[in-house]
Parts: structure tokens; sequence; C-alpha cells
């Protein structure tokens, strides 16, 4: 709704919108959108990145993800993945694995992040991708064991757990944001907020705030912001079509 209000917004620059990873798994999991997100919202800047950190309830029996590949290859398909929903970011970073590995898991979505950490910690559920700041606390009072990272790099909030894709090359999912305008908003208002953000994402209070969130800056021109967009979209498009994945 959020999306199609700014596509429809006069593009005066005061109008904006808070594109997340969502919009561009959208693009794909829905067949009908009163909006095309490419070509109806331009790029400004991107402001943020954060891991999904894969993590288990302690009494599954492993430490590693190797461990897990192994633990859920043996155990077909009975090991419980939760998620934020069907479609969601946390939901095909779990598909996205089960691609890279060969795995079978069963999906058990729910509505949010909180009712499903509700389950994890009480072992209804067995693993989970969830948002690191919504789990790290959890992980640091050993309530839940977490395996990897989920960015291509480690978090320094978790600098001794590895990144998936140490592991899986190539892996990568974040949760991410950016500032984004309706697609007729002339240029020179386009450069001037992405100016101004880039200076105000420089501050070293921002940083260290993000990086309190697990979070680092993206930052950057226009043509970055919207490179990256494009590349989500056409990635997690793959994820959506080869694993038939439907809105509920």
């Amino acid at each position: 709704m959020a999306t199609e209000a700014v596509a429809r917004a006069s593009a005066d620059g005061y109008t904006l919108l808070m594109a997340t990873g969502s919009n561009a798994i959208n693009a794909t999991l829905y067949d009908r959108l009163n909006y095309n997100f490419l070509r109806d919202i331009v790029p400004i800047v991107g402001v943020i990145r954060s891991p999904f950190v894969l993590e288990v309830h302690p009494a599954v029996p492993v430490k590693t993800v190797p461990e897990l590949i192994a633990y859920a290859k043996a155990s077909s398909g009975k090991i419980t993945m939760a998620s934020f929903g069907t479609g969601t970011s946390s939901h095909l970073t779990g598909e996205l694995f089960k691609m890279m590995t060969g795995v079978e898991m069963l999906h058990v979505p729910y509505r949010g992040s909180a009712p499903m950490l509700i389950d994890l910690l009480s072992g209804q559920v067995q693993l989970a991708f969830d948002n690191l700041p919504a789990s790290i606390e959890h992980i640091r009072s050993g309530k839940l064991r977490p395996l990897a990272v989920t960015t291509t790099t480690r978090s320094e909030v978790l600098s001794d757990i590895p990144a998936l894709a140490e592991m899986l090359p190539g892996f990568e999912s974040s949760a991410w944001n950016g500032i984004a305008a309706p697609k007729s908003t002339p240029a020179e208002i386009i450069d001037k907020l992405n100016k101004e953000i880039n200076a105000a994402l420089a501050d070293p209070k921002i940083k260290a705030r993000f990086a309190e969130l697990s979070g680092v800056v993206l930052g950057g021109t226009p043509a970055d912001f919207g490179k990256h967009i494009a590349e989500e979209t056409e990635k997690w498009g793959k994820v959506i079509r080869t694993a038939n994945i439907k809105p509920e």
C-alpha cells in the first residue's frame, strides 16, 4: 500500500518511500500489483544492510552448518524451519539455503518475527533465519544457538560466528532498506536528496547506531542503489519461481 501511494504521489521530492527487500520480493511474488516497482519508483540511496542469522534451538544436536546439513539430510525433511511468513525475506532465505544445500525442511510460517521467536525459544520449531537485532539477546543468553550469518562477511556483533558464504560460496541474504521516490521526480531533486542523505550516513553517531543494530551503512549513488534493487529482484524472483512460492 505504501509503495503504491508513493508511485502515485506528486514527483516533487516531498513524498518518499523507505524501500526494503520486500519490494524486490513482491515484484515476483504477486502476479498483480497496481504498480511496477522497477518502473514506477526511482532509487535515491541505499541506507542500511544487516544480516539474518541462522539459529537453532539448543536441543538441536548441531553446532555448525555442516553438522546441520548432515542432520537435515538424515532427518528426511522432518526438521522444522520457521519464518516470518510465506514469501517473506526470512522464508526466502531459508529456501535459498535449501536450494544450495539440497536439504529438505518443513516450512512453518508465522505472522512476524515475534511469534516465530516464541515458538523457537520454546522448542516448538527447530531453526529459523531471523533478523539479527531481534535475536541477539537470546543468542547472548544462550537461549538460541547461532550457526552462521547470511551476509557475505561476518558481523561485528557476532564476529566468532561464520558467514554462510564461507561454506556456501555465493550465498548472500540481507535485510536492507533505502530511500526512493516517484519515477518522474526531477534529477536535481534526486541528486540533492542523495547528497544530503549520504552526508547524514557519514555521521559517526549514525554509523555507530547502525552498528549497534548489526547493520552497515550503504550510501552511494542512485545508480548504486538501483543496481542493488535490480539484482535483488532477479535473485529472489528465481527463488520464488524455483520453489513455486505463492502468497497467502
